[in-house]
């Protein structure tokens, strides 16, 4: 249910917010959390990712990865377990640049896994 109703606000507030704002809420920009697992953590990791990844696939709108990744970002912090927030550029042929976001805490993507190696990094927020 958290990731739902995450989910059904991140989306127009993608839209409607403008970036610098949400970039505010997303932590300290250029920074990156420990790569290192907590092994305390793994299971809450896991359930988020499961819910973010069933959640997105159930809803009547699209999620896009931005969305996915604010949502379980703002679910790690409440729970107090860090993470990092990525954004990726791609060159496009047809559409000129794509822009992917993911999510990663320890050495787990939570968000935005399946892309990710396609996009070079060009923002981080812990």
């Amino acid at each position: 249910m958290e990731a739902a109703v995450g989910l059904a606000i991140a989306r127009p507030a993608i839209a409607l917010v403008p970036f610098r704002w949400l970039a505010r809420d997303m932590g300290q920009h250029m920074v990156e959390s420990t790569p290192t697992d907590q092994p305390e953590h793994k299971a809450v990791l896991q359930r988020i990712a499961w819910a973010m990844a069933a959640t997105s696939r159930h809803l009547p709108w699209e999620c896009k990865c931005l969305a996915q990744a604010l949502v379980a970002k703002r679910m790690l912090r409440r729970r107090k377990i860090p993470s990092t927030l990525y954004l990726g550029l791609a060159k496009d042929g047809k559409h000129g640049l794509e822009a992917h976001a993911w999510l990663r805490s320890g050495t787990m993507i939570l968000t935005g896994s399946q892309e990710k190696d396609q996009f070079k990094i060009i923002s981080t927020f812990a």
